[in-house]
């Protein structure tokens, strides 16, 4: 059976603590998921860049590796860029599956709890 790891991949900020919540969701799909692999890495500025991470995880074992973008939407940098850097990442590790999953913003259920939070916003006002 293939060890599979989950990467949590976001932009990255100058600011460390702009990636509080990206932390805070890994703590929290651990707690959810014993055992599970969730990995945090970053397009620049903050650190691991994802091609670091992949390698740390390939060289523990890890054979699937499912980058989910901790994105609102498809940009520029989902549509060109990291798909060229999961291709080199292929290339380079061929007996490795890598998965790319939708920009999160995008799914129905990350959308729907968006449309809760302003509605709540707007109650308690």
């Amino acid at each position: 059976m293939s060890k599979t790891a989950l990467i949590l991949f976001a932009h990255g900020a100058r600011d460390p603590e702009w990636a509080d919540p990206m932390r805070r969701l890994g703590t929290a799909l651990r707690e959810q998921a014993p055992g599970m692999r969730v990995e945090l890495a970053f397009l620049e500025f903050l650190k691991p860049a994802l091609g670091d991470c992949v390698e740390s995880l390939v060289g523990e074992g890890f054979r699937r590796v499912v980058v989910l973008p901790m994105f609102i939407a498809r940009g520029g940098h989902l549509k060109r860029d990291l798909p060229l850097l999961l291709e080199e990442l292929q290339q380079r590790h061929p007996q490795t599956r890598f998965e790319l999953a939708g920009a999160i913003g995008e799914a129905e259920n990350v959308l729907q709890a968006m449309a809760r939070h302003a509605l709540d916003l707007l109650a308690t006002g």
